[in-house]
């Protein structure tokens, strides 16, 4: 089986941004709404934005099931205040869990989080408990940067998480750190906001001893880390300096990275420097970088065909695409399992 744990619902139909934007023109007097319930999309709607796109390409490329998340730039927390984001973030959870269902053997999903600037974390722990209880979801999206490129937010090392860490430990659910749109100019979203937060979030969590306080607690870093394998020697020699572990002891127990890297040298160094314990399988599509590599001729983000071509044993390529997986998403293990897979 191969496993893409970084799935997006990029392709919702036109309904959900028209009542996005209601809500954002109506932040000074949201008794205009629009409310929740306003928002009308059917199960073919929904059954057609993913057969002819996610899962149509997952058939081409050789995937089989996603975990699938709402859109990264579309949660915008900088947005509004908290109640904004808990209504915005339960109607994107309710349509990744629809998806689902139409989609039970191909679709699995991940929470986006109510998250606000200058809100304590724990606000969020009502909407974890709804996915995870709920709709069956087997991880969720962190974002260590609610307030879109400003970087207002204290860093995950801060106690401030734990509330919310322990919740996560509870469920062991793990987090994928993924940031949303940048409203800074001096930061593209894509091209360096998300690059930005991943090597931030990595560099978080060596400078700290977060994961002595919470051995279980486990995060996946995605887009291959951002800089953390190109600079792998920068980071043990910064955690020496620090007197801390090795980063195989400090950090590598808890913290893994996917494979959304579009280029065969990216994954190359990425399989050669990290574990392979450490890396999973995932492609992002429908996402970033949607289109065709002229040096190639096939789409940057169908990211099998580079882990195919790296130099990996038959044994290292299940670890990738399942085994490790399974691993650090339990409740997808124990999902998988239930259906007998």
């Amino acid at each position: 089986m191969i496993i893409d744990i970084h799935g997006h619902y990029t392709t919702a139909p036109k309904q959900l941004e028209v009542w996005r934007q209601q809500q954002i023109d109506n932040l000074a007097t949201p008794s205009l709404g629009p409310k929740a319930s306003d928002l009308k999309i059917s199960d073919d709607e929904l059954y057609e934005t993913i057969q002819t796109n996610q899962l149509r390409l997952m058939k081409e490329r050789g995937a089989d099931l996603t975990i699938f998340s709402p859109r990264a730039s579309f949660m915008a927390h900088h947005i509004g205040d908290f109640n904004t984001s808990a209504t915005w973030a339960a109607i994107c959870n309710e349509l990744c869990y629809r998806v689902s269902q139409l989609f039970p053997d191909n679709f699995i999903g991940a929470a986006m989080l109510p998250q606000s600037p200058g809100v304590h974390p724990a606000t969020c722990i009502p909407e974890l408990e709804n996915c995870v209880k709920h709709f069956g979801f087997v991880g969720i999206n962190l974002n260590p940067d609610p307030s879109g490129g400003h970087w207002t937010h204290p860093p995950l090392s801060d106690r401030s998480w734990y509330p919310f860490y322990e919740k996560m430990v509870e469920y062991d659910i793990p987090a994928m750190i993924h940031v949303s749109t940048s409203c800074n100019c001096a930061f593209h979203t894509t091209g360096a906001h998300y690059l930005n937060a991943d090597t931030t979030a990595f560099m978080q969590c060596l400078t700290s001893d977060l994961f002595k306080d919470f051995p279980t607690l486990r995060f996946v870093i995605p887009h291959g880390g951002g800089a953390v394998p190109y600079h792998w020697g920068r980071f043990r020699g910064l955690a020496q300096e620090l007197k801390k572990p090795l980063l195989t002891e400090h950090l590598l127990n808890n913290i893994y990275f996917d494979t959304c890297v579009y280029h065969q040298p990216g994954i190359d160094l990425l399989t050669r420097v990290i574990p392979i314990k450490n890396v999973l399988f995932a492609s992002e599509m429908i996402g970033a970088v949607k289109g065709i590599d002229p040096e190639t001729g096939h789409y940057f983000d169908d990211t099998k065909r580079y882990i195919e071509a790296a130099d990996l044993s038959t044994e290292e390529r299940h670890l990738i695409y399942e085994g490790n997986a399974r691993r650090v998403y339990p409740r997808l293990d124990a999902a998988l399992k239930a259906k007998g897979r």
